[in-house]
């Protein structure tokens, strides 16, 4: 199937390097004067449950009629709702005590000794006596031959784990894995029927690091969709960890074998749990927006272009901001992805009507955590499992041309080897996105997609220009990022420069038209934490 899917890549790249794919005809005049449409005051930084919002969608609905595309959301509406429940903890209401061998009782002080909150989905946790484990880093890693676990049953027990993941190239060098996050741990302790996760902070009851854990822990925080639904989740220091463990017996020295490969999960023998927890919760309903091009041979398989449209707001959410100009027009962030995607859509539903269906979704509330995006892979309106491929559009590319095409998470799927074999015949090339430290695959709408198993690509801004090379377009780059990024200053200009972005879309449109009149499935490379999720519904797409 690859040699198939890389054949018809390579003669559309071939067409496309001649001139001779004209379906499509990108308008960065187009796509200017409608980032300076949804980037206006009048919109207010379109933040979720706004007036904002609410004129953004009616504008993307608009744009959607016209072109005569379909309702793409649940029961054949434009909006799919996505409630947001954010939880506060209630004062006095969280204590938390461990027991051990001897049968003592041993108070913990919240916000002294430990965090806790209540993460389950009604914001009650109520747990009494539950056996401790002890799994080191909590990652399970079959393509990389790691199991913390081992044979070892959680159920009904508490999950300790160390934050992070093993270092060195075993676990992809310098860009960090999946496996590091707090989500991936709490996923797999739910998965294995734990009832509680605890993140052991590295540090003495007195640090920095510790006290910033504490400061952070009471603060409003939004239940991403679909996340494991744990009674509840706490954090601790080395020194109330280290009591745990002598009171067990626990040899250190093995415990101190976590990042060799060697540890296997332990019991932490005769110590117990017992929590209590409430928060509150409020419920913010924002929208994602969905329209359809359905396929007219294989419509139940789906080719998903998705891009936000939402920003952080105006004086209401920041009132601190200082001078006049209090709103957060977000034309770069994410004006200019919303609007790449309806440009997308007006060159898709010009071109002959495609044998796989292709969605055009507009995801909510991704600066609050990218919610808009998993509330779509916690109830997708069309099955994950035949979902061919999501192409996320974030921050068009401003500049002239670039030779190269960075992508968030270079390495993962086959979507970068065929969006290589489209660029090569142009002179350009995929590489990575040269910032391993922002951790940006896991920071865009793209992410709760490939978190699920769907073959995910992300562009981002090229710094290898045509003109002046490596050296002045990561310069222009990180100069517009400081000025910018998140600032009332991300404002239109007709200063702005789409010719790198009218490349990029010209080339994901050729990639997602391909797949849409392919038979195939693009896939996981094998070290990818990915495949195995992928892997679970390989029978839908038989």
């Amino acid at each position: 199937m690859l040699r198939k899917m890389m054949g018809g890549v390579a003669v559309a790249a071939v067409l496309l390097a001649a001139g001779m794919a004209t379906a499509q005809d990108f308008s960065a005049e187009r796509i200017s004067n409608d980032i300076r449409t949804i980037s206006a005051d009048e919109y207010q930084g379109r933040y979720p449950g706004t007036e904002g919002e609410r004129m953004t969608l009616a504008w993307l609905q608009a744009q959607y009629e016209a072109m005569g595309l379909e309702p793409g959301g649940p029961d054949g509406q434009w909006l799919q709702p996505v409630a947001l429940k954010r939880f506060t903890p209630v004062e006095g209401a969280a204590s938390a005590s461990w027991t051990g061998p001897d049968g003592v009782s041993h108070p913990l002080a919240v916000g002294t000794d430990v965090t806790l909150r209540a993460i389950s989905n009604d914001g009650q946790a109520s747990i009494s006596n539950a056996p401790v484990v002890f799994a080191g880093y909590g990652i399970t890693a079959p393509e990389r031959n790691w199991d913390d676990y081992g044979d070892i049953d959680v159920r009904g027990k508490v999950v300790v784990v160390v934050p992070g993941e093993p270092e060195g190239e075993l676990f992809n060098g310098e860009y960090d894995t999946n496996y590091e996050s707090g989500a991936y741990k709490a996923d797999e302790a739910f998965r294995r029927g734990a009832v509680g996760i605890v993140t052991l902070v590295p540090g003495a009851a007195d640090s920095p690091m510790w006290q910033r854990t504490v400061r952070g822990a009471t603060r409003t925080r939004t239940l991403t969709p679909g996340a494991a639904d744990l009674e509840f989740s706490m954090a601790t220091n080395h020194d109330v960890a280290l009591q745990w463990a002598t009171a067990a017996g626990l040899d250190m020295g093995r415990l101190a074998s976590v990042g060799s490969g060697a540890f296997k999960a332990v019991p932490v023998n005769g110590v117990s749990l017992s929590v209590e927890a409430a928060e509150t919760i409020d419920t913010l309903v924002t929208h994602n927006l969905l329209a359809r091009l359905p396929g007219a041979e294989r419509p139940d398989e789906t080719i998903i272009y998705s891009a936000h449209w939402d920003h952080v707001g105006g004086e209401t959410q920041h009132p601190e901001t200082p001078g006049d100009d209090k709103i957060f027009n977000g034309a770069w962030d994410n004006a200019s992805g919303t609007v790449g995607v309806v440009e997308m859509a007006r060159q898709l539903s010009q071109a002959p009507r495609p044998e796989r269906s292709i969605v055009f979704a507009h995801m909510a509330a991704e600066e609050m955590g990218l919610m808009g995006a998993y509330g779509y892979a916690a109830d997708p309106v069309y099955p994950l499992a035949t979902t061919v491929a999501d192409i996320n559009i974030d921050m068009l590319p401003l500049s002239g041309p670039t030779k190269d095409i960075p992508i968030f998470g270079k390495g993962q799927n086959d979507l970068e080897d065929r969006l290589q074999a489209l660029a090569e015949p142009l002179g350009r090339y995929v590489s990575d996105d040269h910032m391993p430290e922002q951790g940006f695959y896991y920071r865009s709408d793209h992410f709760p997609f490939a978190r699920a198993g769907v073959p995910a690509l992300m562009p981002w801004h090229g710094w290898d220009w045509v003109e002046g090379g490596r050296e002045a377009g990561e310069a222009a780059w990180r100069a517009k990022f400081g000025a910018d990024y998140h600032k009332t200053s991300d404002e239109w200009s007709p200063e702005l420069n789409f010719t790198s972005a009218v490349e990029n879309l010209t080339l994901l449109y050729h990639l997602g038209l391909d797949l849409a009149n392919s038979e195939d499935w693009p896939g996981w490379k094998s070290t990818s934490e990915f495949a195995q999720v992928r892997a679970r519904t390989d029978a839908a797409r038989q």
